[in-house]
């Protein structure tokens, strides 16, 4: 089974979203990373840009599958994890840690909570037939 950190929140799109204060910090999932195997290209959203939850805000393209990359929160990009740019496969060996998307200013923290906790996401890895 995928690892899944109990401090985290989870989309249906198999992201995850660690709160700090009103920033969120989003990345991919080890389910989905696993899913996608070796990606070799990170398309990053654009610092500044107004997202709204499920927006597109990038795209991560593997060996095996192009997926887009959606944002489970609203907010404004804030950061963005450049080193992806020369090192997508950073998002393979540490989905949580090295490998996060970008950091969002969020434009409602309560929003966080329509958002899966750990518990709810495996059931929903299981359910999914994952």
């Amino acid at each position: 089974m995928a690892n899944v950190p109990e401090e985290l929140r989870y989309s249906k799109t198999h992201e995850w979203v660690k709160l700090e204060g009103s920033v969120a910090t989003i990345g991919i999932t080890d389910f989905a990373q696993g899913e996608l195997s070796d990606i070799v290209m990170v398309e990053l959203p654009k610092v500044g840009a107004s997202v709204k939850a499920e927006d597109s805000i990038g795209v991560i393209e593997a060996v095996k599958a192009v997926s887009d990359l959606y944002s489970p929160v609203s907010g404004k990009i804030a950061e963005v994890n450049d080193k992806l740019s020369s090192a997508p496969e950073t998002i393979n060996s540490d989905p949580y840690g090295e490998g996060w998307i970008a950091k969002l200013e969020l434009a409602d923290p309560g929003e966080v909570e329509n958002l899966m906790d750990a518990a709810a996401y495996k059931e929903f890895l299981a359910t999914e037939g994952h």
